[in-house]
């Protein structure tokens, strides 16, 4: 018997690029929700899909200099937890898929095993963006969030949401500092948490994706791009008077928004009522107890679900900082 086995010639082997060759003609947004899961956004306002959540836990058992850990006051961890899980009931309530980001407590610090996650694991809004075709993975500013990053990478890589870069060298990016104009524009906030090593790198990676990026200067006191503008429509934005850099004020005209502005500073400041999270065309998900701000909401046509958060904002975040947000509907085509 015979056992010889025939081996193709270079030329006709598929593996040496031979007639059989499979190429792989397809881009990497084409092929979100069939190699890679069905994520990306291109967009603030279309119908939300996914958020990926950090639940507080014992970490908040900790906090007991506020300041130390870039919080306001120490908070009752218990409430917190029970607070984020009111928080995931509303969005699964409408729609929403919550993923959760659940750091490896034997892993979750390199000093050592069984370590707590960092108290600022939960805003997960800071740690990473979406674009059409995958995620950027942030560089927290602070050395007391170094690191958070590890967590948010491997629960994308988990779920199959494919990452385009990790920011890197001396870098500082955080994901609440970049929001999107239009399909094809974004603009990035430069300060505190963003720097300009960070912003060009951000901004190098949604070039390669086709992507105009407009970089602003915010004020010396804010945090985030997040607390000075928020999108609830194709053609609706609020903005913070006196504190929105007014080169996104004629960046959001240009787009053709019409530009609101959040009447009341301490529904803001102590209520977090302007970082709400759009659930989909002129409806927002938005913390219970701003009146004034729902009103001034209500008034331009926008639907608002509530939910008590007020022993999280505590620890200097709100709804908006809390979600990463995963996926929502396509604008473009």
């Amino acid at each position: 018997m015979d056992h010889t086995i025939a081996v193709r010639p270079p030329a006709e082997a598929a593996a040496y690029g031979g007639p059989n060759w499979p190429a792989r003609e397809s881009s990497l947004a084409d092929e979100l929700g069939s190699i890679w899961s069905a994520c990306g956004i291109d967009s603030e306002y279309a119908t939300l899909k996914a958020v990926l959540l950090h639940r507080p836990g014992a970490e908040l058992f900790e906090v007991a200099d506020a300041d130390e850990h870039l919080m306001l006051e120490a908070p009752d961890a218990a409430l917190c937890g029970a607070q984020h899980d009111d928080l995931a009931d509303a969005y699964r309530a409408n729609g929403v898929q919550v993923m959760y980001v659940d750091p490896d407590a034997s892993g979750a610090s390199l000093s050592g095993p069984n370590q707590l996650p960092p108290p600022n694991q939960m805003f997960c809004a800071d740690l990473f963006v979406m674009t059409p075709s995958g995620a950027v993975v942030g560089r927290p500013a602070s050395t007391v969030r170094a690191g958070e990053e590890r967590w948010i990478a491997r629960r994308l890589a988990d779920r199959g949401v494919p990452i385009l870069r990790s920011v890197g060298g001396r870098g500082t990016f955080e994901g609440a500092d970049l929001c999107w104009l239009a399909p094809g524009a974004a603009m990035i906030g430069r300060g505190l948490r963003t720097n300009t090593e960070g912003a060009t790198q951000v901004a190098a990676t949604l070039a390669e994706i086709g992507v105009e990026t407009l970089v602003v200067d915010l004020p010396h006191t804010s945090m985030h791009l997040m607390g000075e503008v928020r999108f609830a429509d194709r053609d609706l934005a609020f903005a913070r008077p006196g504190r929105v850099p007014w080169t996104a004020l004629e960046a959001l005209r240009r787009h053709g928004y019409e530009v609101r502005f959040f009447p009341d500073d301490h529904e803001m400041v102590r209520g977090f009522g302007h970082n709400f999270v759009t659930l989909g065309p002129r409806r927002v998900l938005m913390p219970e107890g701003c009146p004034l701000l729902q009103a001034a909401y209500e008034d331009a046509g926008v639907e608002c679900v509530t939910v008590e958060l007020g022993e999280i904002h505590k620890c200097a975040g709100g709804i908006g900082c809390l979600s990463g947000v995963v996926a929502r509907e396509r604008v473009a085509g």
